[in-house]
């Protein structure tokens, strides 16, 4: 079943989004639109499918156990990694001030 022109109005309306007359037959069109592609999945026979999503209390955890990193992996090296710095000083990389002269450098 399509939607009216009214009915967009007063989606736009509960979402606080203003539409000219040219923009809400173009939302309408494309809300209609939306709906036609999705026809086919409301016509499906979803009887004994199983949901594929997991409840929050039963997630598997996806995220490493909090601790100390291993040193090993460390990744670079302070000299590695500014092997190709355009300038350093002290063992950092030196980029242009944005908050004071070149002196405060």
């Amino acid at each position: 079943m399509p939607l009216s022109q009214e009915e967009v109005a007063s989606l736009a309306t509960y979402a606080h989004i203003a539409l000219s007359t040219d923009e809400l037959e173009e939302m309408t069109d494309y809300l209609n639109e939306t709906l036609e592609l999705l026809e086919p999945l409301r016509q499906m026979d979803l009887d004994g499918v199983e949901p594929s999503f997991y409840p929050s209390n039963r997630a598997p955890n996806v995220l490493r156990q909090d601790g100390q990193a291993d040193p090993a992996d460390r990744g670079l090296s302070r000299e590695a990694a500014l092997v190709n710095a355009g300038a350093t000083r002290d063992g950092a990389f030196r980029v242009p001030s944005i908050l004071g002269s070149e002196e405060d450098v």
